[in-house]
């Protein structure tokens, strides 16, 4: 009988392989850690010896959520993208901790393991929390951190970013499957997708069918629906700690360099919060984009990618 570590290392496997949305000059690698496995998206380098990058992703989404950015910055940064415990193509963690902390911790691990740290260290909505708190940590595996709109404690929270903030509540992954069953692939892909971009417009029609088959395949998944309201419940409650776990207290502990990207439009973390954490920042670039939503580095790529290189011609020594 094979042990429960080689069953789950073996479902990984069969995740990652012919995940949708792999683009040319992308690969997926799976890596076993203590307690969890991790599908991490690598892009090729169009040079030797560039400085690495790990890009984190918010919730509901993967690690293809950085695809476009990161074929942008191949020249400047030797890019990977990992899919957090529950998501993507990464199974479930075994402790079944799908806390900002435990989502931290899965960042941390693979940074210790690979070796590639410090790190320009990027994180997406939920991923902004998860890095701010790795940031905060361990200052010797980053080298700058860009958070494009990020989770931080906002309450309380715009009226429509209150579903995902009830994502969380005791039974809603069984109302929602409900909810949702009549719904089909495209039509909830849609839906995602217009929450996500402050204009849905912008959507191509590779975004939305890579969007389409990775939300389908992911809905087959028994866990789905569990990572998903379990991880809400968790940035929840990562909202409500106070004291040194704040995460306004854990972003003013952060050192290193910090690119701030917010976006007007956006439906889930309002752009009203740039300044406060321009200012709980104390080494940071705020950069508002006017007609950006929640997934900037999805919606205006090129605008972000630009943005990042100023900022680290900026703070490099002698910048």
């Amino acid at each position: 009988m094979p042990s429960t570590e080689e069953q789950r290392v073996e479902a990984a496997l069969a995740a990652a392989e012919g995940w949708p949305g792999v683009r040319a000059g992308e690969t997926i690698r799976t890596v076993t850690l203590p307690g969890m496995t991790l599908a991490v998206r690598r892009r090729a380098a169009t040079a030797d010896g560039l400085e690495p990058a790990l890009l984190v992703h918010g919730l509901g989404g993967s690690s293809r959520n950085w695809s476009s950015l990161m074929e942008l910055l191949a020249g400047d940064l030797e890019c990977e993208a990992l899919d957090l415990p529950g998501f993507g193509a990464s199974p479930p963690p075994d402790s079944g901790d799908y806390s900002v902390i435990g989502h931290a911790r899965a960042v941390l691990r693979e940074l210790e393991a690979s070796g590639r740290g410090p790190v320009h260290l990027f994180g997406n909505s939920l991923g902004g929390s998860v890095v701010t708190r790795v940031a905060a940590l361990r200052p010797d595996l980053v080298r700058t951190l860009t958070l494009v709109s990020p989770a931080l404690p906002e309450l309380p929270p715009q009226r429509t970013a209150l579903p995902t903030a009830l994502l969380g509540g005791p039974g809603m992954g069984r109302l929602l499957r409900r909810m949702t069953r009549a719904l089909s692939p495209e039509q909830r892909a849609r839906d995602v997708l217009h929450l996500c971009y402050g204009d849905p417009s912008r959507i191509t029609p590779e975004e939305f069918s890579a969007a389409k088959a990775e939300l389908e395949r992911r809905q087959s998944l028994p866990y789905f629906w569990d990572s998903l309201t379990r991880s809400a419940r968790g940035l929840v409650n990562a909202y409500t700690l106070g004291g040194q776990q704040s995460l306004w207290r854990q972003a003013e502990r952060v050192m290193v360099p910090t690119l701030l990207v917010y976006g007007v439009r956006d439906r889930l973390v309002s752009y009203r919060m740039a300044r406060r954490a321009s200012r709980a920042f104390g080494a940071s670039r705020l950069v508002v984009l006017p007609e950006a939503g929640h997934v900037a580095m999805m919606e205006f790529p090129d605008l972000v990618a630009d943005a990042f290189r100023e900022f680290r011609a900026a703070t490099a020594p002698g910048g």
